[in-house]
């Protein structure tokens, strides 16, 4: 009887003996794998982000702003990723320790969905921020106008952008609530002048002069550096009640175009002066034809004091 129980406890202690080291084995391949998946998974997002960074670079007007960028999102992209193997590691091996992971699941997926629902709007957030970050719509040092709010932009992250305007006054704006982003620095930037001289001038004289004054502001440091192209001309742009308009544009390097476009309307009013070009203020001028002569007013003498008495 001693003998078949001790036959018994053997066969138990083996078949235990095996499955331990049976599911051993397979908690040790498990994480093997997942550490294999991760250093893959490293050096694949590595690559590709230095093949981002080669073909942003081709068109990124600031030296080291696609880098930033690239890295920021292959950051994210790693850390996700990091996360969701090791949960699906985590899983695994809890089943081969033999704990039942069906109530695990279902409780995480609960979890997940309450807090879906709660945070939908930081999701929206990020998801929001991670494209404009990803398509590079505004950067930030960018002068940008987000819901009708201008201001240069301090920080992108991806939940918010923050701005701060001529005032001082920072404006931070979740990213899932921007309806329109306006970048007034994208790659290049355009000062539009419109220039309103009186009728009697002559336009063709009046660009002329627009011209000169432009092409000695890009002889001028650092003026010159700043100006890409040569003033454009559109031409008369408008009649208005006491000037006719001349709309002309100064294309320059992003966030430059006020400093050039103030130099350049100090100059042109001291041309205009020396040429003796008038800039008209309204006014309004009246016109009495002979069909309406003026009214004349006849104006008799008084009579005596004496004779009312």
């Amino acid at each position: 009887m001693a003998d078949l129980f001790r036959e018994d406890l053997a066969a138990l202690a083996l078949t235990m003996g095996t499955s331990i080291a049976e599911s051993g084995l397979r908690i040790l391949l498990v994480l093997t794998g997942g550490f294999v998946a991760v250093r893959c998974l490293r050096v694949g997002v590595r690559r590709l982000e230095e093949l981002l960074v080669r073909a942003g670079e081709k068109t990124e007007p600031v030296r080291g702003a696609t880098r930033k960028r690239v890295a920021t999102l292959t950051g994210l992209l790693l850390t996700l990723s990091r996360v969701v193997i090791g949960v699906i590691v985590a899983i695994i091996c809890l089943d081969q320790l033999g704990l039942d992971v069906t109530p695990i699941i279902a409780g995480a997926g609960i979890v997940g969905l309450a807090v879906g629902f709660g945070a939908q709007n930081l999701v929206r957030d990020v998801i929001s921020g991670f494209f404009i970050v990803l398509e590079n719509q505004v950067r930030v040092g960018d002068v940008a106008v987000v819901n009708g709010t201008g201001g240069l932009v301090e920080a992108i992250t991806f939940r918010t952008i923050v701005l701060r305007d001529l005032a001082g006054v920072v404006h931070v704006v979740p990213n899932g609530a921007i309806a329109t982003l306006a970048n007034m620095t994208m790659g290049w930037s355009g000062y539009v002048i419109d220039v309103g001289v009186a009728y009697k001038e002559d336009t063709d004289r009046v660009v002329e002069v627009m011209t000169n004054v432009a092409e000695e502001l890009r002889k001028d440091p650092p003026f010159g550096e700043w100006i890409l192209e040569p003033i454009e001309i559109f031409g008369v742009d408008d009649f208005k009640a006491s000037e006719v308009t001349i709309k002309a544009r100064l294309k320059t390097v992003p966030i430059q175009q006020w400093n050039v476009g103030r130099e350049y309307r100090r100059r042109l009013k001291k041309a205009f002066d020396a040429h003796g070009i008038e800039i008209p203020f309204p006014h309004r001028s009246l016109h009495i034809g002979a069909a309406s002569a003026p009214l004349e007013v006849m104006l008799k003498s008084a009579p005596a004091l004496d004779d009312h008495r």
